[in-house]
């Protein structure tokens, strides 16, 4: 099966990037038609976040959608100057050079937005050390095997998402090299994850506390940043961000400074975000939220 998985992806990543996103388009069509599931869960999400929900809209959003995961071959397997090429403007850069001048650590925080996984490979090509990325491993084994190996090349390195993986990526920002976070990820209790109960568009989520906590360890510069798709296949723009707001320390307060961030960059590409992801969901052993409890 690992065989397998890998020899597809070996196969996906070298098609055009205009080809890659055109499949995109037709398996995102098909599961608007198919999966009303879906549709629906996305239209809740935009309705909440007081965007436009019609059909065109979800349509499209599945669409980039489909598309993000078609480029996962192209950052798992095209060599990293080859990535490089497909980013035609980048804003924000001077953040990360004053990072490096200064010796800084590099907390570099994405939402579900656009290439997450190929602006990674961008900003780690040209990064003097290496960076770490929180990792998930997928429930299908062979999957995993593949992503790793995608994400551990070059400066890339992978961390678990428990205890073991937070010491490793606090060393890792002590010793002024980068981490990359996806803040908009539920955390599970269970599996070690801290969260608590914070307004994501104005509606209790149960957010990750991991990203203020690490953005106030010493020496540290935090960013935002989203890789923006653009149409037809014809590439990426890079954009990169201070993080917007005043952490304190409070948990609950750090986490809506957190996801307010996450909202200013959904606002600016609501039809890149994956709005099929439950966002609000409850994880199991996390407490109620205030508001539900007894």
């Amino acid at each position: 099966m690992n065989k397998l998985v890998n020899l597809i992806f070996r196969m996906l990543s070298v098609l055009p990037l205009p080809f890659l996103h055109s499949i995109g388009r037709c398996l995102g069509s098909l599961n608007f038609y198919l999966s009303a599931k879906n549709s629906n869960l996305i239209r809740n999400h935009l309705n909440t976040a007081g965007l436009t929900a019609d059909d065109a809209v979800i349509k499209e959003i599945l669409q980039e959608t489909a598309k993000s995961g078609l480029e996962l071959p192209v950052a798992f397997f095209r060599k990293p100057e080859d990535i490089a090429a497909l980013f035609h403007q980048v804003y924000g850069w001077e953040h990360i050079q004053t990072a490096l001048n200064n010796k800084e650590g590099l907390l570099l925080v994405t939402p579900h937005i656009g290439s997450y996984d190929l602006a990674g490979r961008y900003i780690s090509h040209y990064l003097p050390f290496p960076l770490t990325a929180m990792y998930k491993p997928p429930k299908i084994k062979a999957f995993d095997k593949v992503m790793q190996a995608g994400r551990v090349r070059g400066n890339g390195r992978t961390a678990p998402t428990n205890m073991q993986g937070v010491k490793q990526i606090i060393k890792a920002l002590r010793s002024c090299e980068a981490v990359v976070l996806l803040p908009d990820h539920v955390p599970e209790p269970k599996e070690g994850g801290e969260g608590v109960w914070a307004d994501f568009f104005g509606r209790p989520a149960y957010t990750m506390t991991l990203a203020a906590k690490l953005a106030q360890v010493k020496g540290v510069r935090t960013l935002f940043f989203c890789a923006e798709r653009l149409q037809k296949g014809k590439g990426f723009i890079l954009h990169i961000e201070p993080l917007q707001g005043e952490l304190t320390g409070d948990k609950a307060h750090d986490a809506k400074v957190i996801n307010e961030n996450v909202e200013y960059w959904i606002k600016r590409f609501p039809k890149q975000y994956l709005f099929a992801y439950n966002r609000y969901k409850h994880p199991a052993g996390a407490p109620f939220p205030p508001s539900e409890a007894v």
